[in-house]
């Protein structure tokens, strides 16, 4: 039989606010829709979700105070 694997984990670490600059949680650097829609994901969509953060944390994305909002996938 088949282990399944672990659940993906949420990435909140209980610092939740939406940075008016760009759009995303200071704390987890999730869209609105991301966070609102995480409990109805499935485990490929939730991956997909950390990919993105992922791509938010890189050198040259979207940090908070940026003036220039960098477009940002919604689901």
């Amino acid at each position: 039989m088949k282990e399944s694997a672990a659940p993906v984990p949420s990435p909140c670490i209980s610092v939740c606010r939406i940075d008016d600059a760009t759009g995303l949680c200071v704390g987890c650097l999730r869209t609105l829709d991301e966070i609102a829609a995480w409990s109805m994901l499935d485990d490929d969509a939730r991956r997909d979700v950390w990919r993105a953060i992922g791509e938010r944390r890189a050198p040259g994305a979207v940090r908070r105070g940026d003036r220039n909002r960098r477009k940002v996938n919604r689901l």
